[in-house]
C-alpha cells in the first residue's frame, strides 16, 4: 500500500530537491497489537499483582481501638489485635506480608522500646505470626518512633552518633527476630549497620533471618504524614545528616552496593514515583531484589486529588504501581495494598 506525500520543497533548494512524492507505508503497524483488551493482555510487558506488594501498618501500644490518620484517609494506627485482624484481611487478598511500625507507651533518649523483648512491635509479631503464620511480617527496624528526641539514633549534642547507634540497632534486630519477625528491614541509615545487624543476628543463631535494607532513602518532603502518624518528627533539626540528598543519584549506587557487600538480601528505595530512575539504576546495577516504597505523602496527594474529583483513583493508583514495578521494583511497599489487591481480582 502506498500513500501520497506532501509536495514540499525545502527553502532555497531546486524543485528537483523535493521529496518523493509516493511513499510505502511502514509493515510494521504498532496499534495492531492495542486493538483489543485480549491483544494488549497478551503482549503486556509489566503486571502488578498483589502477591508483589507488602502492607505497612501502625501499631499502638496500649491502644484499644482503631484510630484514624487525619493526613492518610483509609488508614489507622492500630490495637495489637485490630493488628492482627487487619494482617488476615490483607492475607485474604493475596497481599503475602506486613511492615510494621511501633507506636510506644513512652519514649526516651535512648529508643529502648525499640529492643524491649515486650515491645508493641514485638508483641504484634508474636500475635500475628500466632494467628497468621503464612503471612511475612517484617519489622522496621528504627529508633526514631521510640526515642523523645525524634532522632534515628543516639543524639551527642544536635547530631547523631553513627557508631553509638549501631549496637542500639543491634539489639533491636535481634529483639525482633526472637519475636519471630521473617526479615528485619533496618531503615535508619547509619554507615555500617547492615554489617552489624548481620553480625548480631548470626552471633544470636539467626543466620537464617534476612535484612531488607533501606539502602537509598532520601530527606524527602513525601514524609510527612508518615510522622504524624507514628509521632516520629524530630524534635530539633532534620535529619539530612544522615538520609540522603534528592539530588545524588550516583551516591545511592554506592549505598546500595555498600549494603550488599554488608549482607543485605533486599534493598530498598524510598520514596518510589519521585526516584524510578534510582530504581531502574541500582537493579540493573546489583540485580539484587530490590522494593521501592510507596510513601504517605504519594498516597495522601492522590487521595486529596481523588477525593476532589480531579483524578479516577484506581486508575491513577494502577498507573502509578505499574511504573513503580516497570522501573525494577521486585516488591512494592504501599499503603494501598489493599484496595489494589481488590482492583486487581
Amino acid at each position: 500500500m502506498w500513500f501520497a506525500a506532501p509536495n514540499r520543497v525545502t527553502a532555497g533548494t531546486p524543485a528537483d530537491s523535493e521529496y518523493p512524492r509516493q511513499m510505502p507505508f511502514p509493515q510494521t503497524r504498532m496499534r495492531r497489537l492495542r486493538a483489543t483488551r485480549a491483544l494488549r493482555g497478551l503482549v503486556q510487558e509489566t503486571h502488578v499483582a498483589a502477591s508483589t506488594f507488602v502492607y505497612p501498618m501502625f501499631v499502638a501500644h496500649g491502644l484499644d481501638r482503631r484510630e484514624p490518620i487525619a493526613a492518610m484517609p483509609g488508614v489507622e494506627r492500630l490495637s495489637i489485635a485490630h493488628a492482627v485482624d487487619e494482617a488476615g484481611n490483607v492475607a485474604a487478598l493475596g497481599v503475602p506480608a506486613v511492615l510494621l511500625f511501633g507506636i510506644p507507651a513512652t519514649k526516651d533518649a535512648e529508643g529502648s522500646g525499640a529492643w524491649d523483648d515486650e515491645g508493641v512491635v514485638q508483641l504484634a509479631t508474636r500475635a500475628i505470626k500466632e494467628a497468621h503464620p503464612e503471612t511475612l511480617v517484617i519489622a522496621d527496624l528504627c529508633l526514631c518512633e521510640y526515642t523523645d528526641h525524634g532522632h534515628c539514633g543516639v543524639v551527642r549534642g544536635d547530631t547523631v552518633d553513627n557508631d553509638a547507634t549501631l549496637e542500639l540497632l543491634a539489639r533491636t534486630a535481634v529483639s525482633q527476630a526472637r519475636a519471630g519477625a521473617d526479615i528485619v528491614a533496618p531503615s535508619d541509615m547509619m554507615d555500617g549497620r547492615v554489617g552489624a545487624i548481620r553480625a548480631a543476628l548470626d552471633e544470636e543463631g539467626f543466620a537464617d533471618t534476612p535484612i531488607l535494607a533501606y539502602s537509598a532513602k532520601f530527606a524527602s518532603a513525601f514524609y510527612g504524614p508518615f510522622r504524624e502518624a507514628a509521632g516520629s518528627a524530630p524534635a530539633f533539626g532534620d535529619r539530612r545528616g544522615y538520609q540522603m540528598d534528592p539530588a545524588n543519584g550516583n551516591e545511592a549506587l554506592r549505598e546500595a552496593r555498600l549494603d550488599v557487600d554488608e549482607g543485605a538480601d533486599i534493598l530498598m528505595v524510598k520514596p518510589a514515583l519521585p526516584y524510578l530512575d534510582l530504581i531502574r539504576r541500582i537493579k540493573d546495577d546489583t540485580a539484587m531484589p530490590l522494593a521501592a516504597y510507596h510513601v504517605s505523602g504519594e498516597y495522601a496527594m492522590i487521595k486529596a486529588a481523588a477525593a476532589a474529583g480531579y483524578i479516577d483513583e484506581r486508575g491513577v493508583v494502577l498507573e502509578a504501581l505499574t511504573a513503580i514495578r516497570r522501573a525494577g521494583a521486585d516488591i512494592i511497599i504501599t499503603y494501598y495494598a489493599k484496595e489494589a489487591a481488590a482492583w486487581l481480582r
